[in-house]
């Protein structure tokens, strides 16, 4: 029987690379049923990804798409945006590749307010070259690099972006599955910088470094850890410990880059005599 899936996957790329019981397909999954559910032509879509599990998601969609260098997702995708301000551009980053090597990329992207929707899989590891802790990691949590457990504070990538100029701002879970098509559809169609924070399971390498043999037992643990943001109003600073707050943080009007780039270059050639 044919799906909504059906229709946007690269069905000679089938089956997938992900270990078993990865968190990618299911945000993978959420993706394609947000952009279904907009009607977005496929032909002015175009999804970037930059290097790491998340990154195989652009080669399994049936869109214009392209894998990029570690943390350099962004850039790409401004480039083709300015290029072509009628495309639909869709960034997939995982956490080590957004806000380690990327970060910097990521807070100016923000900045600047382009007309990108970024979407950031944080399984708090490095999933594809072993396990090695991130800038997303809990602190206490385990990796390879981490064998006594991370002693640094994670970002809180909601907050940055935030705090960087970002217009749609959101976070949900592969567990939260509705909710989190619902924000993937808002930030999808925000003019400006949009960012929609997944926390996503990774049971072979976060989940056997923290006593997590199975993907059932990550998403109970994403289930217990998640917290709407009216029931983290209620919640002590102890309470609040290890645990994240999912839903819609902010949803903002301001000028996007384009738009303002457009205006300089009009002014440009007004003064040069050149209308």
């Amino acid at each position: 029987m044919k799906t909504v899936i059906d229709d946007y996957i690269r069905e000679e790329m089938f089956p997938h690379m992900w270990c078993p019981g990865c968190g990618n397909g299911i945000v993978l999954g959420a993706i394609i049923r947000a952009i279904d559910d907009l009607k977005w032509d496929r032909d002015k879509i175009v999804m970037i990804s930059g290097i790491g599990c998340s990154s195989r998601i652009t080669g399994y969609v049936d869109f214009c798409s392209m894998n990029t260098t570690h943390g350099r997702a962004l850039p790409f995708a401004t480039g083709i945006k300015m290029a072509n301000l009628d495309l639909k551009v869709v960034v997939v980053m995982g956490d080590g590749d957004c806000s380690a090597i990327g970060g910097n990329h990521f807070i100016h992207a923000a900045r600047r307010n382009i007309d990108l929707t970024a979407i950031i899989i944080n399984n708090m590891i490095y999933g594809m070259t072993g396990g090695q802790y991130s800038p997303l990691t809990p602190t206490g949590r385990f990796g390879t690099t981490a064998p006594y457990g991370n002693i640094d504070q994670a970002f809180d990538l909601t907050s940055l972006a935030m705090a960087a100029g970002a217009s749609y701002v959101a976070r949900g879970t592969v567990y939260h599955v509705r909710q989190s098509i619902s924000l993937m559809k808002k930030a999808l169609d925000k003019k400006g910088f949009s960012v929609v924070e997944m926390i996503s399971d990774c049971p072979i390498s976060f989940g056997k470094m923290n006593k997590m043999r199975t993907a059932v037992e990550m998403l109970k643990w994403i289930k217990d850890i998640a917290v709407s943001k009216k029931a983290w109003e209620n919640l002590s600073v102890e309470e609040r410990k290890e645990k994240f707050v999912i839903g819609e943080f902010l949803d903002i009007d301001r000028p996007e880059y384009n738009e303002r780039y457009n205006e300089i270059i009009k002014k440009a050639q007004k003064m040069g005599g050149n209308e």
